[in-house]
């Protein structure tokens, strides 16, 4: 019979381990490499490493691929060929030659020197690709130079899963097979680039108009696993066939609603597959053969970094990025285990070398995660002209912000910063925005917007970006873990900044403002706010009424809402001025009552009037505490009604 206790016991695990994982900071995918070690023939064995978890775990490989490829456009990747074709084919032949030759010099066979260089030739799109993705570093130089190479490596295990075969037997059909596979690949690349390009919009289109999110869903699904499966039966990687579905699709205008529908997928099938390799582990063969794995993996990890920044440098690529991308590739991939497996079946590899390989494969993708998380860290310490290059865009910050002074700082220049941006522009407010994304930041620039390429998180871009100057801060990327580190710079620096943080829902809020946001504004809250002043005015409620209902809901959900400064165009009727709150000013000219004394001795809150800041010639002060004591010239910002703000500054300033 069957029984769910196995996928209990999976899931248990799986819970419990990555959420420590998420409370100590370490990648999650650490998490399922562990859970698939404790389930797996090597742990408790609850769970049996079958043909089908495998394929499970590739599906995962799938959707992730086809992420990326929503990323890439046919334009960037005829851009990229000079990686993909020129870096990516370095990288493979130069690293598969120097194993073989350095196998072949310790007395080895050619044959086993050439699967072992082919193993080694290629790394983990998987794992790369996602923590690249989580770390904003996609589009990055050393980003896009990491997935060109990893494009390559998919396209080259084709000709690797021919020559092994052919080079165990009789390899006198080898040249007609690999004439046959070049062919294929060339059929089925311009069969999907050109008819596939031509039929996905109109049907897209069709899918569309019937307004059902479960017919979209399951067209998605379609289109991305049918394109996957026609490479695979033309000898190419189904990962391969999801990165070209996921480029035909950014092409047509449903490409942001295909990702969102999509993540769910990618992100719990490219789990179990970092489960599946867990379960690999086999810490018996690890204990045997302690010496050869710890050989391979000290040969692997330094060998092929080395290796990929050569080649890199060969290519004239920056020392900087040539690095990261060396790290960032430095460790075994998925495919090795496919080509280890073939290479044992048909007698090229020992078994105990076949166990050491697998094992120093898994070992090195383990390690990745780690070594790409220590990459900035390396890269400074290793490549001296990376502190030149990072003076060089902190100078091109500071050139470019030096003349603002009262801006905006915005951090994020995707749809929402280019929107806050406007809005800002058209007050005649000036502002000054970083982004990572360089392609963004180039063509922005040149339509001349105030943006430069530069990390929020780091203490010298914000202080180059005027951080010291500027009047308030806006993150407007929904991303809590770098939210929080350009909080901790911030706070640091400018504990007065007024701070605005967006984030999709309210499950991050308390985290945020505990970390120095003032506000944390949530998609869904704004979303329905929306949709529920169209709904009231739909339904024959007077505007007044809906303005005011929205402000109210507002003013209890944000603080910096509440209250407004009085004007002579304000609706004294919408408004209700005897009871709505007001913000209102009191200068603290010489000789008021209050000066010298602190705040809690005057004790406004007995008036129910609240002190939301105080304005000096050095600065504002946000929230003043009870202790904080007052000076001539001060400007009090003051919350309450109307007749409590009079008798406020009946208090202020003539002490009564």
């Amino acid at each position: 019979m069957h029984s769910l206790a196995p996928v209990v016991a999976i899931l248990f695990a799986a819970v419990g381990v990555i959420t420590l994982c998420r409370a100590v900071k370490v990648p999650a995918m650490l998490g399922y490499l562990l859970v698939g070690f404790i389930v797996g023939p090597g742990g408790f064995a609850l769970i049996a490493g079958t043909d089908q978890s495998q394929f499970l775990g590739e599906i995962g490989i799938v959707f992730m691929m086809f992420t990326i490829g929503l990323e890439f456009s046919l334009p960037k990747l005829r851009a990229m060929r000079r990686i993909v074709f020129g870096l990516g084919a370095g990288q493979v032949v130069v690293t598969l030659l120097a194993v073989m030759v350095l196998f072949i010099a310790l007395g080895g066979r050619p044959l086993t020197g050439f699967t072992l260089g082919a193993v080694a030739a290629l790394s983990s799109t998987a794992i790369v690709s996602k923590l690249l993705t989580e770390r904003l570093e996609l589009n990055a130089p050393h980003g896009q130079m990491s997935i060109g190479v990893l494009l390559f490596q998919d396209l080259a295990v084709v000709p690797m899963l021919i020559l092994l075969p052919a080079l165990a037997g009789n390899a006198e059909t080898l040249a007609l097979d690999l004439a046959i596979a070049f062919l294929k690949v060339v059929l089925v690349m311009v069969l999907l680039f050109t008819v596939g390009q031509k039929l996905l919009r109109p049907w897209f289109h069709v899918v569309a108009r019937q307004r059902s999110g479960e017919l979209f869903m399951i067209n998605v699904l379609l289109i991305t696993l049918s394109i996957s499966w026609l490479t695979e039966l033309a000898g190419l990687s189904l990962a391969l066939g999801a990165f070209v579905a996921g480029m035909l699709i950014a092409e047509t205008e449903y490409r942001y609603q295909v990702e969102e529908d999509i993540r769910p997928f990618r992100d719990i099938l490219l789990g179990f597959f970092f489960i599946t390799i867990g379960m690999r582990l086999d810490l018996a063969a690890l204990a045997e053969r302690f010496w050869l794995v710890f050989a391979f993996v000290a040969v692997l990890v330094p060998g092929k970094a080395i290796v990929m920044y050569a080649v890199a440098r060969a290519f004239r690529y920056r020392a900087n990025d040539a690095l990261r991308t060396a790290l960032a590739l430095a460790q075994g991939g998925e495919f090795g285990f496919v080509l280890i497996a073939l290479a044992g079946n048909l007698g090229l590899v020992a078994p105990a070398i076949e166990q050491a390989a697998i094992t120093s494969v898994l070992i090195s993708m383990l390690m990745s995660p780690f070594l790409i998380q220590q990459t900035p860290r390396l890269v400074r310490l290793l490549i001296r002209s990376d502190w030149v290059s990072q003076a060089a865009d902190l100078h091109q910050i500071l050139v470019s912000s030096m003349m603002r002074n009262e801006h905006a700082i915005i951090c994020g220049y995707g749809r929402s910063g280019q929107a806050l941006a406007r809005l800002l522009e058209k007050e005649d407010m000036s502002l000054f925005a970083l982004d990572l994304d360089p392609e963004r930041v180039r063509e922005a620039a040149a339509a001349g917007d105030a943006v430069v390429f530069g990390d929020a998180g780091k203490r010298e871009v914000l202080l180059a970006a005027g951080l010291m100057r500027a009047k308030v801060l806006v993150i407007t990327f929904a991303d809590t873990h770098a939210s929080m580190q350009i909080l901790r710079v911030a706070q640091t620096l400018r504990p007065d900044l007024p701070i605005i943080v967006r984030t999709v829902d309210d499950s991050d809020i308390d985290l945020l403002r505990e970390g120095g946001a003032d506000e944390v504004v949530a998609e869904v809250m704004e979303g329905s706010l929306m949709l529920a002043s169209h709904a009231l005015m739909a339904m024959g409620v007077p505007m007044n009424r809906v303005l005011r209902r929205i402000r109210s809901v507002r003013e209890e959900r944000y603080s910096l809402f509440r209250g407004f400064f009085r004007g002579i165009t304000d609706d004294t009727l919408a408004l209700d001025d005897s009871k709505q709150s007001r913000l209102g000013t009191v200068l603290l000219a010489p000789g008021a009552a209050a000066i010298g004394q602190c705040l809690g001795e005057l004790d406004l809150g007995a008036l129910h009037v609240q002190v939301r800041a105080v304005k000096r010639k050095q600065g504002r002060v946000i929230g003043p505490d009870d202790e904080f004591v007052l000076q001539a010239d001060d400007v009090l910002v003051l919350l309450g009604s109307a007749e409590h703000l009079a008798a406020a500054e009946l208090l202020l300033l003539e002490g009564v």
